[in-house]
């Protein structure tokens, strides 16, 4: 799913839980949710992919704010020395 968008994401998941069939109480409130394994598992895919998408963000985003190597080899040396 890359280079999917949070709106195309949130689309596909509103599409699939139309699906969904609720359990209610005895007031009518709806209290459970039931729904095919294959939307769960389609859902959870959903979910990750945008977590991944979202870690990829942020991976780019420390990337600008990375040491030089040099300076990582200097630190580590003088911490373990």
């Amino acid at each position: 799913m890359a280079g999917t968008g949070i709106q195309e994401v949130l689309v596909s998941i509103a599409e699939l839980l139309e699906s969904v069939q609720f359990v209610v109480d005895s007031q009518g409130e709806k209290r459970a949710a039931i729904l095919d394994l294959s939307t769960w598992e389609t859902v959870l895919t959903l979910l990750e992919d945008l977590e991944d998408t979202e870690e990829l963000r942020q991976v780019r985003q420390e990337r600008h704010e990375s040491l030089p190597w040099e300076q990582v080899k200097a630190d580590y040396r003088q911490t373990h020395s």
